[in-house]
């Protein structure tokens, strides 16, 4: 997708017919970017500050999944490490059947999370601010899928298919680099690669599990 970057309303209307969205989600994802772009400037909570970035680096990118993913038949996700929002809330404007728990430990970014949900009316978001291994060793949360753009390393996300948790039989997507590669202790968790392009740029899903 090509963006002209001097008119902000064809940059919209190409991310518009490019995702096909209705109105109704451009408008949220308009007030996402403005709300975003404001916060910014006070908190540092992305590096990408321009309008074509945002929109094409976190919007574009975290919705690029639904190619792969049919969310018609996932009732919950839970995203590790969301910083500001990415991929679950785009997900959560695309797919609103959703319940999402995004997993913050930052406490200015726990706000901004609540903050945003609030803003765009979005329900049935949980903000959650436990680390990683405690989510994992404590949390008793339904969900159906684990998404995250590689917020953590590998070895530490397949403590998710330790024997002992609850969580072991489902999967879990990592937005990675071209680049990327497993850990030779996560690599047996690796089930399938999916590439995909962003504007120019070569990025992967990588889908992980429990082999067999």
């Amino acid at each position: 997708m090509k963006y002209t970057p001097k008119d902000p309303a064809i940059v919209w209307a190409q991310f518009q017919e490019a995702e096909h969205l209705t109105d109704e989600q451009v408008a949220k994802f308009q007030q996402f970017e403005t709300y975003l772009s404001g916060q910014n400037e006070l908190f540092n909570l992305t590096a990408i500050n321009e309008l074509t970035g945002i929109i094409r680096n976190h919007f574009q990118d975290s919705l690029m999944i639904r190619k792969f993913v049919d969310f018609s038949k996932v009732s919950s996700i839970c995203d590790i490490g969301t910083g500001p929002g990415f991929p679950g809330l785009p997900l959560k404007i695309m797919f609103p059947h959703l319940k999402v728990v995004l997993i913050e430990v930052t406490h200015k970014k726990q706000q901004f999370l609540r903050d945003i949900a609030d803003l765009l009316g979005l329900t049935d978001v949980e903000v959650c601010g436990d680390d990683w291994r405690t989510f994992v060793r404590t949390s008793e949360r339904p969900v159906d899928i684990f998404i995250t753009r590689a917020a953590i390393d590998d070895l530490e996300l397949v403590r998710m298919f330790k024997p002992a948790c609850r969580y072991r039989t489902m999967p879990l997507v990592y937005w990675a680099s071209e680049q990327w590669e497993a850990h030779p202790r996560a690599a047996s968790f690796v089930l399938r690669v999916e590439h995909y392009k962003v504007g120019h740029k070569a990025r992967k899903f990588v889908f992980m599990g429990i082999p067999g």
